[in-house]
């Protein structure tokens, strides 16, 4: 049979050692006290959800704060690793 095994045939890529840059979009937008649990990143509303951005974000951190969306009730609706800068 052929040599195809499924997907792309690419290793997923590891986040550099100081960690990545990530994009998390929770459905509806945050008051004041929910910001403030989520100081370290920077909260963008939307007019049907929240964007929450981290930089140089480690494994550890980044399941830090999914810990944090799920306590706090609210829906993920995408976490999304953002492309580095060229030649990284």
């Amino acid at each position: 049979m052929g040599g195809a095994q499924g997907g792309s045939g690419r290793e997923p890529a590891a986040p550099p050692p100081g960690g990545a840059d990530f994009e998390i979009r929770v459905r509806g937008r945050f008051g004041e006290s929910f910001r403030s649990a989520f100081g370290e990143l920077r909260v963008v509303p939307r007019p049907a959800e929240t964007l929450l951005v981290g930089t140089g974000l480690d494994q550890a951190a980044l399941y830090g704060i999914l810990d944090r969306v799920q306590a706090l009730g609210l829906e993920l609706l995408e976490v999304r690793r953002l492309p580095g800068p060229e030649g990284a």
